[in-house]
């Protein structure tokens, strides 16, 4: 016997959490629609959850709402991207100094250990998972830096920009040049060096910048 549905705040926060990480993970793609009664039933939670999370969703500028004609993914252009990006650029230098100040031994340990995954990733040319190692450094270093406000706008930030980070990480050759670029942030963080922590990762994103409006 199959159980209820979740429902009220406990259902509401579920249908975001489940719809965010189908974003994140590229499992629904922009432009495609999002049909509540569908959706209501591939998470387990009631339709009113599912319409309460697409109207979050839609203020962290994930989805938009078209009169008569329900939900869909957002779609994000190249502009949009880059102009982001802009944004990430400022954040994530905040964070990586933050991160540097405060990283512990143990974090250090962690950072340099998925620095040499994501070498790994390149050397046996495997776009996707180094991708998905590069989107882990990057929460690593929010969580290091423990600064909750540009942590928040970057995890809204961030998932504005999935469909581009997973052309961005398919392209010939991205991946050796955004690879160096990380493990500058990483050795920065380690030797407790914040502005030379803050400098990688805005040259990083300058990096991206540059890679987005190529592909224009």
């Amino acid at each position: 016997m199959s159980s209820a549905p979740q429902e009220g705040e406990a259902g509401r926060q579920a249908a975001v959490a489940a719809l965010r990480a189908a974003l994140m993970a590229g499992d629904v793609v922009p432009g495609q629609r999002l049909v509540e009664a569908e959706l209501a039933e591939a998470f387990g939670v009631t339709r009113a959850s599912i319409r309460a999370a697409l109207i979050d969703l839609t203020a962290d500028g994930l989805v938009e709402r078209i009169p008569n004609r329900g939900a869909r993914v957002r779609v994000v252009t190249v502009d949009e991207a880059v102009a982001i990006t802009e944004c990430r650029m400022v954040l994530e230098g905040l964070c990586a100094a933050k991160a540097a100040e405060k990283a512990t031994d143990d974090q250090i340990e962690a950072l340099i250990e998925l620095g040499e995954q994501m070498r790994a990733a390149v050397s046996d040319a495997e776009p996707m998972k180094y991708s998905a190692l590069n989107r882990e450094l990057h929460r690593m270093v929010r969580e290091i830096a423990d600064q909750p406000v540009a942590g928040d706008l970057l995890e809204r930030l961030n998932g504005q920009l999935v469909r581009h980070q997973f052309r961005l990480a398919m392209r010939d050759g991205r991946t050796h040049v955004s690879l160096p670029e990380h493990l500058e942030i990483i050795d920065a963080i380690a030797r407790h060096d914040p502005d030379a922590a803050e400098q990688a990762a805005r040259v990083h994103l300058r990096s991206v910048i540059t890679a987005l409006r190529e592909t224009e």
